[in-house]
């Protein structure tokens, strides 16, 4: 009740401060799909808030992609489709393609895979290879459980496995990637809901859909004059493959961006945010990255300052995620923070303590997961450090956050 009174009163002063609606324009355009308890409902009061037939244009919304518009990874669609037809490139050094592979994993690597000559790996006859890179893609660990991955990294910037995909294309080009994401993309969305197959000796799944909450979502804020962007830990030519079936193009997507080479094409690196140059994976879309590329990229903060939370006129009316990785981009939101229920710690003690009146959280749109039996976390262990351990998670007057309940699943 607490929560519904706040959010009651937030919606309240923020139509009340709207500009009068111009009679042509004064009916916003409506949400049509099924939501959970009354989210569709607030989620159309931002609509009509902050869009064009409010009197105000340029809001802004901004989505997370994979589990928070489509039911499973695309990137991870891509990269099975490439094992099973011999789309990777075979590396000079596996030592090279990330800066932080382990000598275990570059030995796991070289035996299972080999190394030479220029050319595909034929990952669809070598069990052992596809079983390597998905268990380092999946856990950070080799096969024999080895760490993959060591050294110094900001965990609220990067994590290696995530950039490690793109820089497994290295040497390609990224038409040549999104060709392998169309491909991908006509099997998942062909094969059924539920459907796994087996890459070595691992199960994943085989499909994927777009869920219709979220496709209507974007829709009816782009008639209502928002613009709409996908931000991603994923790789950018895969996301703007998937993206553009619900409106939303390459200009307004942004994931991984690898740098090219002269011939255009992949190479290990990527762009870089927020004053940090290109480099090996430093910084990607990812928790505190996400903000970075949003404030870069949408806004046009630059330097340092892209870290910093912006003032109310350079943050996304609304924002959406399902994971920590958009735990600061969704909280940043002025309007509405959207939560898609994955029961991810950090997100869902932010959603739950809901300090501003203004989270929404929506249970999984298929296959919803069953509630956590525990509470969350929140005032041990929820929150990511920059140096990888974990503590409190606090609201921003330094006061911690209790633990919370799963009552939304």
């Amino acid at each position: 009740m607490r929560h519904l009174l706040a959010w009651t009163l937030a919606a309240a002063a923020v139509l009340a401060a709207a500009p009068a609606a111009n009679p042509a324009t004064r009916q916003c355009p409506r949400l049509t799909a099924r939501w959970y308890g009354d989210n569709r409902a607030r989620l159309q009061q931002v609509v009509d808030a902050h869009g064009s037939c409010s009197g105000r244009s340029g809001a802004v919304a901004v989505f997370d992609w994979d589990n928070t518009v489509t039911k499973n990874d695309v990137t991870d669609a891509t990269l099975s489709w490439a094992l099973r037809h011999d789309r990777l490139p075979r590396p000079a050094r596996w030592k090279d393609t990330s800066a932080w592979l382990t000598d275990t994993a570059d030995r796991a690597l070289t035996e299972a895979c080999g190394t030479g000559t220029p050319g595909p790996l034929r990952t669809s006859t070598r069990p052992r290879c596809t079983d390597e890179i998905v268990e380092i893609r999946e856990n950070g660990t080799t096969t024999s459980g080895a760490p993959a991955f060591a050294g110094r990294w900001n965990h609220r910037r990067t994590v290696p496995q995530y950039a490690w995909v793109p820089q497994l294309f290295a040497g390609r080009t990224p038409a040549e990637l999104a060709s392998y994401a169309r491909a991908a993309r006509r099997e998942a969305l062909a094969a059924p809901l539920g459907a796994t197959r087996t890459l070595g000796t691992h199960t994943v799944p085989a499909a994927v859909r777009y869920y219709d909450q979220q496709v209507d979502l974007i829709r009816t804020l782009r008639r209502a004059g928002f613009r709409v962007y996908v931000v991603s830990a994923g790789a950018e030519p895969v996301t703007e493959v998937w993206s553009r079936a619900v409106g939303v193009d390459a200009a307004h997507t942004i994931a991984i961006r690898s740098v090219l080479d002269r011939r255009g094409r992949i190479t290990v690196r990527n762009e870089g945010c927020g004053g940090v140059p290109a480099d090996r994976g430093a910084v990607i879309p990812y928790i505190d990255g996400k903000r970075c590329w949003i404030d870069q990229e949408i806004y046009g903060v630059r330097g340092a300052r892209a870290w910093e939370r912006q003032p109310a006129r350079l943050r996304p009316a609304l924002a959406a995620g399902d994971a920590d990785t958009d735990v600061t981009f969704v909280g940043d939101a002025t309007g509405a923070h959207l939560v898609i229920n994955r029961n991810k710690p950090e997100l869902m003690c932010r959603a739950y303590d809901d300090a501003d009146g203004r989270w929404l959280v929506n249970p999984m749109f298929l296959a919803a997961l069953p509630r956590r039996t525990a509470p969350y976390p929140c005032s041990t262990t929820a929150r990511t450090a920059p140096d990888g351990g974990h503590g409190p998670l606090r609201r921003p007057d330094g006061t911690v956050v209790p633990d919370q309940a799963d009552s939304v699943h």
